[in-house]
Parts: C-alpha cells; sequence; structure tokens
C-alpha cells in the first residue's frame, strides 16, 4: 500500500486509540507513535444517531468513543493538521466513524483496515499496512 511519509495512522477499537505517523518512505513503513486517545466524558456526550432500546452501557460508550475519535480528526482535518490518513479498527468502530466524519476528514483517508490492532505492537501495525 502507498502511505506517504508524514501519513497519520489511527489505529482504534471501542475503548481507545493510537495516533501513529509514517516516518518511513512510501512503501518502506515506519511508524512513530505521536499519542493515544482515551474516552472523555461518555455520560455527557452520547452516540451519534439512535440507540436500540436493548443496547447495553458498554455498547453506548464505545459508540460515543468512536463519536468522540471522528470529532476529533475533523477538528485535525479542518486545521490541515494530516494531509493523508489511514483509519484501522475493527468493523463496528469503522462502521460507527464513517457516517460522522466530516468530508474534509474523508477525503484524506488513502485507506480504511477493519482489524483490532489497537494493543498490538508497531511491527504487526505495519504489516497491516503492506
Amino acid at each position: 500500500m502507498r502511505i506517504p511519509k508524514d501519513t497519520l495512522v489511527i489505529v482504534a477499537d471501542g475503548g481507545g486509540a493510537r495516533l501513529l505517523r509514517n516516518v518511513g518512505g512510501v512503501f518502506d513503513h515506519a511508524l512513530e507513535q505521536i499519542g493515544t486517545l482515551s474516552p472523555q466524558n461518555l455520560d455527557d456526550d452520547g452516540p451519534a444517531g439512535s440507540i436500540p432500546t436493548e443496547t447495553r452501557g458498554e455498547e453506548i460508550d464505545e459508540a460515543t468513543f468512536a463519536k468522540q475519535l471522528a470529532n476529533h480528526l475533523n477538528a485535525l482535518a479542518l486545521k490541515n493538521g494530516f494531509e493523508h490518513a489511514v483509519l484501522i479498527a475493527d468493523p463496528q468502530t469503522l462502521g460507527q466513524i464513517r457516517p460522522s466524519l466530516h468530508g474534509q476528514a474523508s477525503e484524506r483517508l488513502l485507506a480504511e483496515i477493519p482489524k483490532n490492532l489497537t494493543n498490538a505492537p508497531i511491527p504487526d501495525i505495519v504489516r497491516a499496512l503492506s
């Protein structure tokens, strides 16, 4: 996969996200962790969209974090905080993030990878990008 230098790589699940940057080449990826995100004020925020009545509290929290992550990416994109990005998340989280992304953030996504690699070592994440 072609991933330009300085591409933002977001590795997320419903409980947190790691932000990495490609410090390597287009085909010779080398990732450096630049930050993490964790859920904030889940009771005050709430998930996007409607929620079935039988939804568990944990599922609501995960959906709320997905919305928070999308909002963070939107803010970064609108401030030109990244030119390109790759989003790696489990399929459910990807599905929750996607509809909340602003057009500016969506346009900068080079790829979405449906895998849960949040706790994986960086070499495993690099392999997923290949």
